[in-house]
């Protein structure tokens, strides 16, 4: 990777202490020097989805969201899961892209980090196929048991969830 790339980064907690949002801070942390990254941390701006809208003549806010997936060279999605699923403003976000290509082709990492997640990574996994995004097993990383893994400061605890995230890191940075 010669130059640095521009990582649109969505947070999908809804949460003000989220694990979620200290992971996407760490990882801007570590890949300074080969990412540019900017952030979507509030999904509740956006208004319930709306297929006619949508398709049509969406609101302002949806059309800036549209164009920073559009316009970044690749995406970082970092998720919990709620009640076996993604969180439903991550969800909203997504649907309001559905009528558009931005996902399509576009190289997303895929984060999954809550009490399990199992489920819901799954859940997002099938969801960015659906939209052809374009991600593969390495860079998609479940991490379970998150708040037992990170400090207050965003600071990884567990060796193991360090060396899977620089695993993770290396793999989305060679998909370029």
């Amino acid at each position: 990777m010669d130059e640095k790339k521009t990582i649109f980064a969505i947070v999908g907690s809804a949460s003000q202490q989220s694990a979620n949002q200290k992971l996407v801070d760490h990882f801007i942390n570590l890949t300074k020097d080969d990412f540019i990254v900017t952030q979507w941390d509030d999904l509740k701006r956006l208004p319930p989805f709306n297929p006619e809208q949508s398709a049509g003549d969406p609101p302002a806010i949806i059309q800036q969201f549209r164009a920073s997936i559009q316009h970044a060279d690749g995406l970082l999605i970092c998720t919990p899961e709620y009640v076996f699923s993604i969180p439903s403003g991550l969800k909203n976000a997504i649907e309001w892209c559905v009528a558009s290509t931005v996902f399509s082709y576009k190289l997303v990492g895929l984060i999954t980090a809550s009490a399990n997640g199992e489920k819901g990574h799954e859940e997002l996994q099938l969801i960015m196929k659906t939209v052809m995004a374009k991600f593969s097993a390495e860079t998609a990383l479940l991490i379970r048991g998150i708040k037992g893994k990170i400090n207050a400061h965003g600071e990884i605890t567990d060796r193991k969830t360090g060396d899977d995230l620089d695993r993770f890191i290396r793999a989305f940075k060679e998909s370029f």
